[in-house]
Formats: structure tokens, sequence, C-alpha cells
């Protein structure tokens, strides 16, 4: 572990000039004489992989450093080893409370020294490749949950006389509204994730109505009407943040901002936001997209329809949301293109 580097903290000279001789040729070495130039140099690139720390310092003490150590998003899990002439065991356990993960003693032996740092270095490099092997799974199934999802998204497409990538770049703008409109980014992503499923009621609609060439009659009408509240009763009943968001939106997606909408004729804010933003990113990119019963709308032509039923059909401040990504929106179509536009 040669590529290793050490923080040794003493506030004596001859003390720091004993441990680098110790360890100089086996790792990199950062040396401070100062609580507060510790925790500076704990920050700096590179940072240590282990620190050395003295308890008897001037004005900020071993103790107090390794608070700070532990109390830093950037530091805090970097082992610390206390090294001091104390001996009293609740020195010795007040240092282990406050997250040293050990103790040695002056005067040191330079080959204890150098074994315990070994030993350490090697937990927290074990500690390191579990931390990523974990994250490795959680991202690949956190691929396989939105694989999931977009192809249950697209299976209700496909049952519209729709595309799968309907869904897709729909989900992309949904996200792109939702940072424009401050949300986080966790959030942003939940919604990009969550918006696949939106018409996954259609599933329960009858394909003589979801695949019937011309208008619907009124009886048509209301059984198609349904599909919202059969996507939340499919969706509901999942307490993850993803299903509930994805149910919200399943719910509200045709709920109109001027109360028209439906099922519920919500109006305004009792849409939630997640419903607002995929009413628009929905409508856009089906204007947008050549079907077979109509050509594809230019971008300028869709953003004119938004803004015209922006506080009727849409939330203005969606619609306005829009005009700042409207730029993006070349860049997920050629990402997502339908087939058609491939060829």
């Amino acid at each position: 572990m040669k590529e290793a580097t050490l923080l040794l903290v003493d506030d004596v000279p001859e003390n720091l000039h004993i441990l680098r001789e110790s360890l100089k040729d086996l790792y990199h070495i950062k040396v401070a004489t100062q609580g507060t130039k510790a925790l500076a140099l704990a920050k700096a690139e590179p940072r240590p992989d282990l620190i050395l720390l003295d308890i008897m310092m001037p004005d900020m003490d071993g103790i107090a450093v390794c608070q700070a150590l532990k109390a830093d998003p950037l530091t805090h899990r970097v082992p610390v080893i206390f090294v001091t002439a104390m001996g009293e065991v609740e020195d010795e356990a007040r240092g282990l409370s406050v997250g040293a993960v050990d103790y040695i003693t002056k005067p040191i032996s330079p080959a204890i020294v150098r074994a315990r740092v070994a030993t350490h270095l090697r937990l927290y490099q074990q500690e390191k490749n579990l931390e990523a092997l974990v994250r490795e799974r959680t991202r690949e199934l956190e691929e396989t949950r939105e694989a999931i999802i977009v192809r249950l998204g697209r299976a209700a497409e496909y049952k519209d006389n729709e595309t799968g990538m309907h869904v897709q770049r729909m989900s992309h703008y949904a996200y792109e509204l939702a940072r424009v409109l401050g949300m986080p980014e966790d959030w942003a992503v939940l919604l990009r994730m969550a918006a696949p499923m939106h018409d996954v009621g259609k599933i329960g609609i009858p394909d003589a109505i979801l695949q019937k060439p011309g208008k619907l009659d009124d009886s048509e009408w209301l059984v198609m009407r349904t599909h919202p509240a059969i996507g939340a009763e499919i969706l509901k009943d999942d307490t993850s943040p993803l299903m509930t968001m994805a149910c919200k939106i399943a719910l509200t997606h045709h709920e109109k901002f001027d109360g028209s909408g439906y099922p519920n004729r919500l109006k305004g804010e009792q849409i939630p936001l997640e419903g607002r933003i995929v009413a628009v990113a929905d409508v856009f990119d089906a204007l947008t997209s050549e079907r077979p019963y109509k050509k594809a709308w230019s971008i300028e032509e869709a953003m004119a329809l938004l803004k015209e039923e922006a506080g009727r059909h849409f939330d203005p401040q969606v619609v306005a949301a829009f005009d700042q990504v409207v730029d993006k929106v070349p860049q997920i179509r050629a990402a997502f293109a339908d087939a058609q536009e491939k060829a």
C-alpha cells in the first residue's frame, strides 16, 4: 500500500520525526503540528487514508480534532489512531468513544507502529471495497428496476398504438422540467423513473376502444376516462417513494389546471406537481411525434399550443419552465428516436 497517504499530527517536532522515519519508506506522509492545520490537511488532496493523532496538544487537542474529523462528511470515514503518552484507561476509552480505531502509546516502537498502521489500512481498504461493491450492486438493481418500469409503460403505449420511445422521451422532459422548477435532483430522478407508468391503466381498456380508428362515442369515452383510476389501482398499496409518485401521476396526469380535467376535476395546485409536469411533457411529446393518424408538429407549433393552454389545460409555471428546456428537446428526441425516425 505504498500509494496510501498518512497524516501525522503532533505538536512536538521530535515525535513527528520518529513517526515519519518509521513510516516514510512505506507511505506518502503529511505532517501537522497543530489541530487546525491537521483538519485543513485532512481535507486537502491527496486526502489521508489514515491519521496518527497526538492527544495532548495546545489550543486544539487530539480529542477535539478527532471529533471535528468525524463530524465532517469529507473525513468522517478516515481511521484515526491516537498516539499518546497518556496511559489511563479512561483516556483511552474517551478517545475510542469519539471515533478512534486504535491507540499507540509513547515511546513508540517502530515495528508496532508499522504493524498497526498496516492492519488498519487493510481494514479501511476492505471497507471501501465492500462499499464500492454495494454501490455497484445497488446501481445494477436500480437500472434493472428502471428497465422494468419503462417496459411496463411501453406495454401500455403499444396497446394504444403509441411507440415505446414516447415514455422515454416524456420522462426525460419531465426530469428537465422538475430541475428548472427548483426540485431537488433526487426528486427529479424519481419523477423520471415514475413518469413512464403514467398510462399503465390503459392495459385495462378494451382494444376495441383503444385502437378504434375513428372518434370515440360518448359511452366509449366514458370507458377511456377510467384509465387513470385503473392505473392508480394497479400501482397503489406500495409505500416506496417511486410507486407512490407513479400512482399519483397515473391518477392525475389528465387533470386540467382550470378544473375541467378527469377523473376528479382537480384544479390548480390541488393537482400534484408531478401530475402537472407529466401533463405538459406527455402532450408535448404526443404533438411532436408522428403517428399513423397524424403528422408530427414542429417544436414551435407544440410550444405555441402549450402557451395557449397555459392556465386552462396546463400549469402556467410548468409551461414557462418548458421554454427554458426546449433547447434540449432535439437531443432527447435523438437519443430516444422512434423507429421511423431512425430509418
